[in-house]
């Protein structure tokens, strides 16, 4: 069984920074890809940011600049750098992990396609964010 714990969620104006960490445990994670994740108010969960175990990563366009994802394998946590935040990224936000997608894309070289993404086995609570102007 994997667990997570998500936290860093806060109130910050436009254009403030915060930094999510998710702390994981369990024998699974370190074999599979992780992700951060967030819903919205009235709208759907999407996924915003991925790594895989070779530290490979990959953005949605709508936090790519802005947002960094990276991990400390040693220690299971996972972190989420996010910059430059806008009112639309309020959202409740999900660390995952699971397994990758590549999106009709293909592995070519050893080398992951671009947009690929990670479908989460395992979520953790969430932490809320919220971004006001």
């Amino acid at each position: 069984q994997v667990h997570f714990q998500e936290s860093g969620g806060g109130t910050v104006q436009v254009g403030g920074s915060l930094r999510l960490s998710c702390e994981g445990s369990g024998s699974p994670y370190s074999t599979i890809c992780k992700g951060w994740f967030r819903q919205g108010p009235g709208k759907e969960r999407e996924g915003v940011a991925f790594i895989d175990n070779d530290g490979t990563t990959s953005y949605v366009d709508s936090v790519k600049g802005r947002f960094t994802i990276s991990k400390n394998p040693t220690e299971y946590i996972l972190y989420l750098q996010m910059d430059n935040l806008q009112p639309e990224d309020t959202a409740m936000y999900y660390c995952g992990a699971g397994r990758i997608n590549l999106n009709n894309g293909r592995v070519v070289g050893g080398r992951l396609p671009r947009g690929w993404t990670c479908d989460p086995t395992y979520w953790g609570q969430g932490t809320q964010v919220a971004v006001y102007s």
